[in-house]
């Protein structure tokens, strides 16, 4: 029997509608091999959080409007503390009935909403592992990305000694040693090597912060409505705002990363609603088939333009549709 001091239980709730079953074929379809995996209908990975390690199993609760997080090890210690980045990753704070309104006006969108009325942007554990995975995944499928980035693991991650669950027992490379590797056969072209390694440097060394702080998100709107209404509320979002630009800028500055991959970013890593990857050619695809006359990214944005402020939710309803065709997990 485990030791009550190293295991913790947390409820986190939602509100319905939340597609527990369409969040899980996300992550499943990108789970980075060795690190976290998907079964049993839940999300599993080993963590280290705050100095402290332990693994994390995340299920939907059977009758009540919540996700149960079981923790389990040293890590389990700062339970308080994994509520939030955990809320975020499954986009739990998100208000479906706000998302469904503004994006059922659109006649092409009304149809995927009522299908998926609540459909969430997956998020991510690290901000670090979404950009090594974005980078890789650049034209390439989903399965392939998923196969390279499993190779960078067992060949530059760390295996986590008696770790008692052998899909989750390794630890993603750090960005000093993605940075330093020999990833010669790894599988992909050399300038994405380079892009991918450059990368790890510019992390590794400070020159680029990718991790959002979510305090102000958090914290932010909340506090300004209790202070003094809409005009704290509008300061909030423009420093919020602010923020996102400039990591924007910071990610798209390096060498071969471009605006897809920025967006991609934005949307799961860093949270923005808004977020928008206009020239994902799933999404692009899917444009194209509603109104043929609408090719280049230049010319559908009239029409995505419209979907804000969550063009990241239409994102995932456009992905979402050629997944279920495909029985599979396409897009993003």
């Amino acid at each position: 029997m485990r030791p009550a001091s190293q295991h913790a239980t947390l409820e986190l709730p939602f509100r319905a509608p939340y597609d527990w079953p369409r969040v899980l074929r996300f992550f499943r379809g990108r789970a980075i091999p060795g690190v976290e995996a998907v079964e049993d209908d839940a999300w599993l990975r080993a963590i280290e959080f705050a100095g402290a390690s332990g693994t994390l199993a995340v299920r939907r609760h059977a009758r009540k409007r919540c996700l149960v997080v079981e923790i389990d090890g040293p890590v389990s210690a700062h339970a308080h503390a994994l509520a939030a980045p955990l809320s975020r990753m499954f986009d739990l704070q998100t208000d479906p009935a706000a998302v469904a309104a503004q994006l059922a006006t659109d006649p092409w969108l009304a149809p995927l909403v009522e299908a998926a009325p609540g459909l969430r942007v997956p998020g991510a554990w690290s901000g670090f592992e979404l950009v090594v995975r974005a980078i890789v995944g650049q034209q390439v499928s989903v399965k392939a990305a998923t196969t390279i980035v499993g190779r960078l693991v067992t060949r530059v991650g760390e295996r986590i000694e008696s770790h008692p669950h052998a899909l989750t027992a390794w630890r993603f490379p750090t960005p000093a040693a993605l940075a330093a590797a020999d990833l010669a056969g790894i599988g992909m072209p050399g300038k994405r090597v380079a892009a991918l390694q450059g990368f790890a440097q510019a992390v590794a060394s400070g020159a680029v912060t990718i991790e959002r702080s979510h305090a102000a998100v958090d914290a932010g709107q909340p506090r300004a409505q209790r202070r003094s209404g809409r005009t704290d509320v509008r300061a909030a979002s423009a420093v919020q705002k602010d923020d996102l630009d400039a990591m924007r800028a910071a990610l798209l500055a390096l060498p071969g990363i471009g605006p897809w991959t920025v967006e991609y970013v934005a949307m799961r890593a860093w949270r923005d609603p808004n977020a928008w990857p206009a020239t994902d050619l799933v999404l692009m695809q899917a444009i194209v088939a509603r109104d043929p006359a609408l090719v280049r990214p230049t010319q559908q944005r009239a029409r995505t333009d419209t979907w804000q402020p969550f063009r990241a939710y239409a994102a995932m309803h456009l992905w979402n549709e050629i997944a279920d065709r495909a029985g599979a997990a396409r897009g993003g």
